[in-house]
């Protein structure tokens, strides 16, 4: 594979609010991902300055990993969180366990099918279980097909728990899990 699959650099955040925007230009964003186009372009600087320093190489609770092509382009990117125990998720849901929790799932269309995505998540899941996480999960669309095929693909599986968007547009997402053998 012609990529370099590696965390990304406090310097970098021009590059990952570059991808960002791409990623939100996506046909199925308001699928996948839980701002918009519009709200993130209207994000200062600082803003992605602090959020890539918050998921580059070295840092302890987060880590955005990148696809990278021989002429420096990026491919596709996904983030892994870490939750700890005790804690509550984004959704007010309490996390049980110390676990990994992916999101900003994206791969350039142009790059998918080409073994890219599945190694993404090889380096997310190695970068989690390197943290101590005895599980990863991600929340997906209800109506993500394609990525929910993809995820059971690399071995995630439905848990059962839904978690419901808002409670103007009756849409949910399903968590799905990965454990660590």
């Amino acid at each position: 594979m012609p990529y370099l699959i590696r965390s990304i650099r406090p310097d970098e955040w021009p590059a990952v609010k570059e991808l960002r925007l791409a990623a939100l230009q996506d046909p199925v964003a308001h699928l996948a991902f839980l701002e918009s186009i519009e709200q993130a372009s209207d994000k200062p600087d600082s803003y992605w300055r602090e959020r890539t320093a918050n998921g580059a190489e070295g840092a302890p609770g987060a880590q955005q990993i990148i696809a990278e092509g021989p002429d420096g382009h990026w491919a596709g990117t996904l983030t892994v969180l870490v939750e700890e125990a005790g804690s509550k998720d984004w959704a007010g849901f309490p996390v049980e366990r110390r676990q990994g929790h992916v999101v900003g799932v994206f791969v350039r269309p142009e790059h998918r099918g080409s073994g890219l995505t599945e190694a993404l998540f090889e380096a997310g899941l190695k970068w989690a279980w390197g943290r101590g996480a005895e599980r990863v999960r991600l929340i997906v669309h209800e109506d993500n097909a394609r990525a929910r095929a993809f995820y059971r693909k690399v071995g995630f599986v439905p848990t059962g728990l839904t978690v419901p968007l808002s409670e103007d547009s009756g849409d949910s997402e399903l968590e799905m899990v990965i454990e660590q053998v």
